[in-house]
């Protein structure tokens, strides 16, 4: 399924481990393999942390989901994002899953969606451990989906008639 654009993709999204800056980098490289059908963001969203996350949820119908750190340094976000992901697997709807995390938590889910056939997207930071990385079908650092973007405000970032209006350039 590496370049089928028809195919079904669910996107789970750490909000932990994930930053607000580079959801549309993600969703237009997930927008390559597939169509993401399910969209979902996890984290504790009473927390201050997660508020930049707001705006961005709504712009592009990104489902969050509330899940309460009820014990300082355990990872109750990641088991509800496993638990959700083998539900979707299990429904038999989906061609693949985009899991956008620099979590090592989530290898041996992505392992077991590809024992199942699916194709495993991973999303993260170099920081990434390897295991994840290479449990994945493909790993697209966000370094570099952050580079994209930076290009693309310096080529896109004025238009003809701003730079005409711009008097430091006459």
């Amino acid at each position: 399924m590496a370049c089928d654009k028809s195919g079904r993709l669910a996107v789970l999204i750490d909000a932990d481990n994930a930053q607000p800056a580079i959801i549309e980098g993600i969703l237009s490289e997930i927008a390559q393999y597939g169509t993401a059908s399910v969209r979902r963001i996890y984290g504790d969203w009473t927390s201050t942390a997660l508020k930049s996350w707001k705006e961005l949820l709504l712009q592009h119908s990104i489902q969050p989901i509330q899940q309460f750190g009820y014990t300082k340094g355990k990872n109750a976000t990641d088991s509800a994002m496993i638990i959700d992901a083998m539900d979707l697997l299990y429904t038999g709807k989906f061609d693949g899953f985009c899991i956008v995390s620099s979590d090592s938590d989530f290898t041996k889910l992505a392992s077991r969606l590809r024992e199942s056939g699916l194709t495993v997207y991973g999303f993260g930071e170099k920081k990434t451990p390897s295991p994840f990385v290479s449990a994945c079908d493909k790993f697209i650092y966000t370094e570099l989906l952050r580079a994209k973007i930076n290009d693309n405000e310096v080529i896109v970032k004025k238009t003809a008639a701003e730079l005409k209006m711009d008097s430091k350039l006459v």
